[in-house]
C-alpha cells in the first residue's frame, strides 16, 4: 500500500482532467539518474520492450512511491504496468517528430491508459524536448491532418530537470522538437493500464471539495477543483466547444469517484 502522502489531491486530479498531464520531479537515490543515463549511452541497439532488461535500474523509477501514488490516484490501486515500453533516443542533428496521438481518440470518459515519460538527465530547449499540447486529450484529429500542424498555441516543451517523470493521458497530442545540441536526448516511455473501475476515489479526496460555488470571476485563476473543472480552458476554445469539454470532464470525474450510475447528477 502506497503512503497516502504520495497520492494526488482533488486539485491535482482536476488539473489532470483539464490539461491531460501531471509532472513529478522524483526524489531518486543519489547517482541513479546518472547511472541510467550512462547505461543508455552505451547501448548500441534499441532493445524495445526489453529496455528494462538492459537497464534494470529503471524499475526503481517505475516503482518509486511518487510515481505509484500518482498512478494509483488516476488508475486505481490495482493498475498494471504494461509490457510495452520504449527507449526514445534523439541523436544530435535529428529532426522533429510530427504531432500525433498514441491512441484513437473518441472523446471517451474513462481514464484507462496512461503514458509515463522518464527523463534521466536534464532536458534543455535545444535537445529536442517532448512537446505536449494541454487540453487535447479529448480532441481527435486525423494523423495526416496533424502532420501539417507546426507550432500550436499553448504547447508546452518538457524542458525538465533530471529525474522527471511526466504522466500523460494516452490521447494527449505530443511530438518532439529537433535536437540542435551536441548530446543524445534520452526518454523512456512506459504504458500503464487500469484493470478495474473505481468504487470510490483512489486519491486524497476531500468530500467537501465539490461543495464550492462556481466563481465566474476566477476563470483561469481558479485554484479549487470546482472552478478548475468549470473554467479551465488551456486551448482557449469557443464557448460551445468548452461546454462539451466540461461535460466530458464531469463524466470522467464521476467515474473516478465511483459514481458510474450518477454521471449526469451534477454539471460543473
Amino acid at each position: 500500500m502506497t503512503d497516502t502522502k504520495y497520492l494526488l489531491t482533488d486539485v491535482d486530479m482536476a488539473l489532470f482532467l483539464v490539461n491531460g498531464y501531471h509532472v513529478v520531479e522524483l526524489d531518486l537515490p543519489a547517482g541513479l539518474d546518472e547511472q541510467i543515463s550512462e547505461k543508455l549511452d552505451e547501448l548500441t541497439a534499441n532493445p524495445g520492450d526489453a529496455i528494462t532488461e538492459s537497464v534494470p535500474e529503471l524499475w526503481q523509477v517505475v516503482e518509486h512511491p511518487q510515481v505509484r501514488g500518482a498512478l494509483i490516484s488516476l488508475l486505481g490501486e490495482d493498475y498494471a504496468v504494461n509490457s510495452h515500453r520504449h527507449w526514445h533516443c534523439k541523436l544530435p542533428g535529428s529532426g522533429d517528430m510530427q504531432w500525433h496521438q498514441d491512441g484513437t481518440n473518441d472523446r471517451g470518459t474513462t481514464i484507462d491508459r496512461l503514458l509515463g515519460l522518464y527523463y534521466p538527465h536534464a532536458i534543455t530547449a535545444d535537445m529536442g524536448p517532448t512537446v505536449i499540447v494541454p487540453g487535447t486529450q479529448f480532441r481527435n484529429a486525423p494523423t495526416d491532418r496533424m502532420a501539417t500542424y507546426t507550432n500550436i498555441r499553448g504547447q508546452v516543451p518538457l524542458t525538465v530537470p533530471a529525474g522527471t517523470f511526466a504522466i500523460t493521458h494516452y490521447d494527449l497530442w505530443h511530438g518532439t522538437a529537433s535536437n540542435r545540441s551536441g548530446v543524445k536526448r534520452h526518454m523512456i516511455k512506459f504504458l500503464f493500464n487500469r484493470t478495474s473501475g473505481n468504487s470510490a476515489p483512489s486519491w486524497n479526496h476531500d468530500p467537501e471539495a465539490l461543495e464550492r460555488e462556481r466563481d465566474w470571476d476566477a476563470r483561469d485563476k481558479a485554484q479549487d477543483a470546482v472552478n478548475i473543472l468549470s473554467f479551465g480552458n488551456p486551448l482557449g476554445v469557443s464557448q460551445s466547444d468548452h461546454y462539451k469539454e466540461r461535460i466530458i470532464r464531469h463524466a470522467c470525474w464521476q467515474e473516478l469517484m465511483g459514481n458510474h450510475e450518477q454521471q449526469e447528477a451534477r454539471r460543473f
